[in-house]
């Protein structure tokens, strides 16, 4: 299929119907999204780090997206800590400070906390401009009005496709609506396969920290997750089956102790 072809984004993305909702003030942005049971680990009623990590990638991308155009920040890097299980919230808020505008790398931090303003999560990221000049920000990116439309109807890992080929192997398809800016997977979707694979191998458990290199992107697809996880602590590396089995992220997790 033609790379044009490929890129061409369909009405609703994925990511799009987690119905994260972004604002800004002064030179913060701020965030929200309301908490649904289609957000929680399977088995569970946690939400998602991957969702998280989801929130935070588009924060802090668009936290340092200006110091980028006309190009497109790419992530790096991206750590997310939880203090403790979300469970029981309504909603989640956020906010993205840029703490370091660099001419090449560029680094946002992004605090989450619940309705009530309690200390919920926190991330780290950076991010660099597109190596290739060619690839540009779409017109209109800096608008965050609109963006979000629809919501999920089904569980996350269920609408994403993302499967569990055997204990620790988790795949996730290149779909349509699952890309970034660039025309590659979302590292949204990375992060849920990720989370995926981990928590495959300790069944009922739930990511306390996830954090993710990413060492170039997943053109072809499907990214394959596959973890290995000892006492709680997990290595990830993520692969794109159909660009040579390729390394494109390596990962870590861990999960919360049994209360």
């Amino acid at each position: 299929m033609a790379d044009a072809d490929r890129r061409a984004r369909p009405v609703t993305h994925i990511l799009a119907e987690l119905g994260f909702e972004l604002t800004r003030v002064g030179d913060e942005l701020h965030g929200s999204a309301v908490i649904g049971p289609e957000m929680f680990v399977s088995g569970t009623t946690s939400l998602r780090t991957s969702v998280l990590a989801t929130w935070a990638d588009t924060a802090a991308g668009h936290a340092v997206m200006k110091g980028f155009l006309p190009r497109v920040p790419v992530t790096l890097d991206l750590d997310v800590y939880l203090y403790q299980p979300i469970r029981g919230r309504r909603a989640v808020t956020a906010v993205a400070r840029l703490i370091k505008a660099g001419q090449s790398v560029s680094v946002v931090e992004v605090m989450f906390t619940d309705h009530d303003g309690e200390p919920l999560a926190f991330s780290t990221s950076s991010f660099m401009a597109a190596p290739n000049p060619a690839v540009v920000m779409p017109a209109g990116s800096m608008n965050l009005g609109g963006r979000q439309t629809g919501r999920l109807t089904v569980p996350l890992a269920e609408r994403a496709g993302c499967e569990i080929r055997e204990p620790g192997v988790a795949v996730q398809p290149w779909t349509e609506d699952g890309l970034n800016a660039s025309g590659t997977l979302s590292g949204g979707l990375i992060a849920l396969a990720i989370e995926e694979a981990a928590l495959s191998a300790t069944p009922g458990a739930t990511l306390s920290y996830l954090a993710t290199r990413f060492l170039r992107p997943v053109r072809v697809g499907p990214a394959v997750a596959s973890a290995e996880v000892r006492h709680g602590q997990g290595r990830v590396e993520v692969r794109d089956a159909g660009d040579g089995d390729r390394l494109a992220v390596f990962a870590t997790t861990r999960i919360f102790d049994a209360a």
